[in-house]
């Protein structure tokens, strides 16, 4: 599959969501521990930047642009890794070691997804990707999980059947449990 292909169809969900975000929304409880709506937002908007400057292999710290808006930002990470040469060879991410193009744009899908989800369920909502797109994003999930785990991105794994359906098996990948719902 062309992963270039897969940044806009990721973004749709988590986009939609953010542009129709309320002031009362931001308080909203999210299945990421700890994170209210306005944290998970802001960890968009924090890391959007140097994800997106990934694509073009330039180093963008963290938190370097203010005045972004979420679905802005979603909008311009798709853009950037929707070009093929986003995925090709090596680039930076916030910091000087080289990492694999390919491996920051997996991490991109699955920012994109997961946290659609988390923003999803935390405002009550449904989220729902191609089950090609939910395959590719588990396999890269899958590939940096021990990875995540020991570097406090993934929580445990939670376990569900072996029959589930592969987004909450991805989701349980990262330490989500897929039942989530918020508090009433």
């Amino acid at each position: 599959m062309d992963m270039y292909l897969l940044p806009g169809p990721a973004v749709v969900v988590i986009r939609t969501l953010a542009a129709d975000l309320t002031e009362d929304d931001l308080a909203a409880p999210t299945p990421c521990a700890g994170w209210d709506v306005r944290a998970l937002t802001g960890h968009l908007l924090h890391w959007g930047p140097s994800l997106e400057g990934a694509a073009r292999k330039e180093t963008v710290p963290p938190g370097a642009v203010a005045g972004l808006t979420p679905a802005g930002q979603l909008d311009r990470l798709a853009e950037a890794w929707s070009a093929p040469a986003a995925w090709e060879g090596e680039t930076h991410m916030a910091g000087p070691a080289p990492l694999p193009a390919d491996v920051v744009g997996g991490m991109v899908l699955g920012e994109l997804v997961v946290h659609g989800w988390d923003l999803a369920r935390a405002l009550g909502r449904s989220a729902e990707w191609d089950e090609d797109l939910v395959e590719v994003v588990y396999r890269e999930s899958a590939r940096m999980a021990d990875q995540g785990r020991a570097m406090g991105v993934y929580g445990p794994e939670v376990q569900v059947p072996d029959a589930a359906p592969r987004l909450a098996r991805l989701l349980a990948l990262t330490g989500r449990d897929p039942g989530w719902a918020a508090p009433a």
